[in-house]
């Protein structure tokens, strides 16, 4: 009773601040700067890294790109720039994706762990503040209905899946996510995204609902390589931070891998509207 508690309370604690930021870009940007600098050593620690560089390539990536494209008044080429880099980091994504499927091991060469430091972790939490800022628009409530969705949809996995689960979806990386769990976080995910479309005001019902296929897909393909990287690693939790819930990185590493394909899906839906 009392680690359930604790897991409340730590939860709940992780919650407010993300919500609380939401009122202020300056907020937002400085949030997700202690994040993504929490999650790098926790993930540095998963993959073995001892080298301080990513934390240099973070820091100038992400406060550049920042300042560049939501706090500076002068943003020529930050779109392009954005371009280039979602196309790379879906580059590197797929490839993880790949080492899922296809290997034993994801492998863990030096010039690789570089890679997946700066365009999988790093990459990630620029595109979450330019969900926020999407469209050179400060619109948090987008944000606020992507992790929305991202919750839901872990919820109705673990409800459906611990009470109605029998075919495994991964065994060897994640023995207890099981097809139907992921079935029941999709219906689940699916059926918030009429509720967010009211309650944001931001985007039309057929987007919040493509929106919410797109978290629940590659949601859990990010549960399921953050759990492959931990198994590699041979540990339960990513850190200890959060009591209850282990590591800042258990807790963000479906949203960290769908961001990216959501701000792809936003950019497709200005050029078709």
């Amino acid at each position: 009773m009392k680690e359930l508690g604790t897991r409340a309370l730590s939860g709940l604690l992780y919650i407010a601040l993300l919500i609380g930021s939401l009122y202020s870009k300056y907020a937002v940007i400085a949030l997700f700067f202690v994040f993504g600098i929490i999650c790098m050593a926790e993930f540095k620690k998963l993959i073995q890294l001892k080298s301080f560089f990513p934390y240099v390539a973070f820091t100038i990536l992400y406060l550049g790109f920042a300042y560049w494209s939501i706090l500076s008044p002068v943003n020529t080429g930050v779109n392009e720039a954005l371009q280039i880099l979602l196309v790379i980091t879906i580059f590197v994504q797929l490839f993880l994706i790949k080492d899922l499927f296809s290997e034993k091991t994801i492998p863990l060469f030096s010039s690789k762990r570089f890679i997946v430091t700066t365009f999988y972790l790093t990459t990630a939490f620029i595109f979450l503040i330019s969900i926020a800022n999407f469209d050179n628009t400060f619109t948090p409530l987008l944000l606020l209905g992507a992790f929305i969705l991202v919750w839901i949809n872990d919820t109705g996995a673990y409800l459906v899946g611990k009470n109605f689960g029998k075919q495994k979806l991964f065994p060897s990386v994640s023995p207890k996510k099981t097809v139907e769990g992921f079935l029941g976080g999709l219906f689940f995910s699916c059926l918030a995204s009429y509720f967010i479309t009211h309650f944001t005001g931001t985007l039309d019902f057929t987007n919040w609902l493509i929106l919410s296929i797109i978290v629940s897909v590659f949601g859990t393909l990010g549960d399921l390589i953050e759990s492959k990287f931990k198994r590699q690693a041979n540990v339960k939790d990513s850190g200890v931070i959060m009591p209850g819930h282990g590591g800042l990185f258990d807790r963000l590493d479906s949203v960290i891998f769908a961001a990216p394909f959501i701000y792809l899906f936003l950019r497709l839906t200005t050029y078709v509207s």
